[in-house]
This record gives C-alpha cells, structure tokens and sequence, in this order.
C-alpha cells in the first residue's frame, strides 16, 4: 500500500482557513499563468467551501481571463437548483474580478447522466488543459469525496479510467452524478482537502488506516502517491 503524502495545516476558524486555502490556489493560478499562459481549477461543491469561493473570487492580482473553473464533480440537476454545484460556484466566485473567468459546467443537460449526456460533458472538457493548476476535494462523513461514493455503481471505473468523467449512482449519493475520475484529477500541481470539524477529523483519522477503499473512497487520494495538502479547522 502506498504511503499517505500528506501536509496537515490546522487553522483556529473558517474564515482564517477560506483565506489561506484561497491564498494557496491563487498562488498555484498564478504560476500556472505564467508557466503555460492559462490556469484550471477544479473546485467542489456542499456546504464547506462557501467562504474559500468569496475569498478566491475577490483576488485582483490574478488575471482571471485566463482561468478556467469546473467543478470535481456535479449532482445531475440543472443549474438553476439549489442543489446545483455549479449555481454555488458562480453565485459565490464568479463575482467581481474573477467574473470573466471561464466556467466549465459538468451537466450538460437531460433527465439522466445517460452515454449521450456523459458524451456531451467530455466534449466540453476537451478545452482543458492536460493539467491543473489546483484541484480543491471535500470529503463526506461516509469517507466520500468527489462523487466515490461507497456502493457507487461505477466506483471501480470512477478510481481508474481516464475520463475525464462519467456517471455513477450510489445510495448515499441522492440524485445521479457526475464526476471526474481520480487519474484526471490527480493531473494536478496542487491538491487540497478541505474538511472542517471534528468529526470530519475522525473520518480522515479512519480513512488513513487500514481497510478497504470501497467503504471509504478517500483512501484512493490518500494511498495515489500524490501529494495532499489538508487544510482543517474545528
């Protein structure tokens, strides 16, 4: 099994956490700009990362025509839902300085994440570039992050195809996702894990020891050899 690469920072509260994670990335677009003229950012939906979108969105010294920002992963909902990580991104960063950014959603529209749908997404994401400056994860309670959910129907494929993405539906998932694969999303010079709270500590304590990826899927990120960097606060 390969050994975690972790860099663990603990910061006092969420609003200290949201400007330093947001100082970090913004740092990483910076140097992706000036090493290969363009940056991309994949960036994760829920509750958490509300305050690290204002944070990054509001940075002037950033020349933001030359960024692209998708999501890691989507719920199969259209744009205009609440539950939509896309409404979260634009609602929240693509405001002020950072609004001609370009933004590559993921749902790409119809009832269902079907071949057709999945086909249409990746289309999109063929402007992308191969790497990514930063690639910011959450994590849920169930050991998820992106959409590797536990008992996910696609969980094997969503860990090891290329992609970029594809669908997959899983009993703590609500509706069908969409979601990058981790060998597309570890073609990052940055990777993050925001978590806040204790018992998103626990969960990771858990995840980092032994057992099996499929009942806590974070296990992948943290055993693919790839650096992470964890950014925590109570």
């Amino acid at each position: 099994m390969t050994q975690p690469v972790l860099e663990r920072r603990s910061f006092a509260d969420k609003p200290t956490l949201a400007m330093e994670l947001a100082e970090a990335v913004a740092d990483r677009i910076r140097t992706a700009i000036a090493e290969r003229g363009e940056a991309a950012i994949a960036v994760s939906g829920g509750s958490t990362p509300g305050r690290f979108f204002l944070n990054l969105g509001k940075t002037k010294d950033i020349d933001w025509s030359k960024v692209i920002v998708t999501l890691v992963d989507e719920r199969w909902v259209d744009e205009t839902s609440e539950r939509s990580n896309a409404l979260l991104v634009n609602e929240r960063m693509l405001q002020g300085p950072a609004a001609v950014a370009r933004f590559f959603p993921l749902f790409s529209g119809g009832d269902e994440p079907d071949a057709a749908a999945v086909g249409r997404t990746n289309t999109l994401l063929e402007g992308l570039p191969e790497q990514f400056a930063a690639v910011v994860l959450g994590m849920g309670n169930d050991g998820h992050t992106a959409s590797f959910f536990p008992g996910g129907d696609t969980l094997d494929e969503a860990l090891t195809a290329e992609g970029p993405t594809l669908a997959i539906r899983a009993p703590g998932a609500g509706e069908p996702r969409i979601t990058f694969t981790l060998p597309r999303l570890l073609r990052a010079d940055g990777l993050y894990l925001h978590i806040e709270g204790e018992e998103k500590a626990a969960v990771l304590d858990a995840a980092l020891g032994d057992g099996p990826v499929a009942d806590m899927p974070i296990r992948a990120v943290l055993r693919s050899g790839h650096a992470v960097n964890v950014y925590w606060c109570p």
